[in-house]
């Protein structure tokens, strides 16, 4: 017969365990971590186990099994080496009624424990007429759906509420982290920008309202202002709405804009760092940011003003004075007066510099220049926005690494 599958509250109910081996170190966790208060007889245990009895999680009798153990038990975990110490530790459990497990024979055993696994408040438990190995790989497979939001897990009796800023990662969708992905499938809103990974949005459930929230160069924008005022209007609706950002929210991405926003509002915010363009970009390429007797120090700047602007806050003589790595955003369109401003502050015209665009995606391309000639190369390759420029000598580490690639390939 087919097993009644039951999710048992153990919160401060008794836990007999019986055995102190190798299958007692992998289930004496799991119910320590559902609130039981776990006996464990047996005359020795492994280092594991010898642990979490010295920090008090686990009451050791340091003794072999008695007829009476199992008195007050609520569940009994039989798993000696000896099957006639397991046979009898279940029909004392049969005789008083109490759910016993045995770890060595699964047709004798009154319950099975299932292959087990949690993301957030989602239990999984799987059995497989008693094969462990097939379980667990259904198990597996099920746990790391739900991590990366392909399984459709909303919430309907309780549900997130808010606004979550998502990181979307650099561009390429597997880039963005299990949290965010599992946050976006939550959501009644996504308000997200051109950078966000696009391929993400299809996987939406076709009842999510999604805004595009896209600022495009020189082009259609939506104000912050706009965004933060959607944001706050649909989470007093009562709504989940991300708001899935590129890169990291809090890299040059507004997002402390917005979570000021919601907090005038009263409005609960939950943030999920990204990983940034300006470090996942270049290694896409084969470029470290920095690099041991290279660069000890990479800087990170936003140049959607040009050097000498009123408006910069950049310190461009300083950074052309320095040895570091420098990693240049939103400046494609000025690359021209970023290169004349590190020149006349004492750059090296030598200077390797690399701009890759579309960073991550398939449509990934880079251009390889010096600091001299990278304005006329840009303009010459025809390079558009989104575009990470690289410049400092980790750029010849990255050629050094794709020479090295080469020789290897037979």
């Amino acid at each position: 017969m087919a097993p009644y599958l039951l999710g048992l509250r153990l919160d401060g109910r008794r836990v007999l365990v019986v055995g102190g081996g190798r299958v007692a170190q992998r289930r004496i966790p799991a119910l320590l971590d559902a609130g039981a208060s776990v006996t464990l007889i047996s005359p020795s245990v492994t280092p594991a186990l010898d642990d979490l009895i010295a920090a008090g999680r686990v009451t050791w009798e340091r003794r072999p099994y008695q007829v009476g153990d199992c008195d007050g038990a609520w569940l009994v975990h039989v798993c000696t080496d000896h099957r006639e110490v397991n046979t009898a530790v279940a029909a004392e459990a049969e005789a008083k009624r109490i759910w016993c497990v045995r770890a060595d024979d699964k047709d004798a055993s009154a319950a099975w424990t299932p292959a087990h696994g949690r993301v957030d408040e989602i239990g999984v438990a799987v059995t497989a007429g008693g094969d462990p190995r097939r379980a667990a790989g259904i198990r597996d497979a099920i746990v790391g759906a739900l991590r990366d939001g392909t399984v459709d897990a909303r919430r309907h009796r309780t549900r997130p509420v808010g606004v979550a800023l998502v990181g979307g990662g650099p561009g390429d969708p597997g880039l963005i982290t299990v949290r965010g992905r599992q946050l976006l499938a939550q959501a009644d809103v996504v308000v997200a920008d051109r950078l966000a990974p696009r391929a993400l949005l299809d996987e939406l459930s076709p009842d999510v309202e999604l805004i595009d929230a896209a600022k495009v160069p020189y082009g259609r924008s939506l104000s912050q202002e706009k965004i933060n005022e959607l944001l706050v209007e649909h989470a007093r609706m009562g709504k989940f709405v991300v708001r899935l950002k590129g890169g990291d929210p809090f890299v040059f991405g507004r997002g402390g804009e917005e979570m000021i926003a919601c907090a005038r509002a009263g409005i609960p915010v939950t943030v999920v760092p990204g990983i940034t363009s300006a470090v996942a970009v270049p290694g896409a390429a084969g470029v470290p940011v920095t690099h041991r007797g290279v660069s000890q120090e990479f800087h990170v700047v936003s140049v959607h003003v040009a050097p000498g602007d009123p408006r910069s806050t950049v310190d461009w003589p300083g950074l052309a004075r320095s040895a570091g790595t420098l990693i240049l955003l939103m400046a494609v369109e000025r690359i021209k007066e970023i290169a004349e401003a590190l020149l006349r502050d004492g750059r090296s015209p030598e200077t390797p510099v690399m701009v890759v665009q579309d960073g991550t995606l398939p449509t990934q391309r880079a251009v390889t220049a010096t600091l001299s000639t990278v304005a006329e190369r840009v303009t010459a390759a025809g390079v558009r926005p989104p575009a990470i420029v690289i410049v400092g000598e980790v750029v010849k580490v990255g050629q050094e690494i794709e020479m090295v690639r080469a020789e290897r390939v037979p």
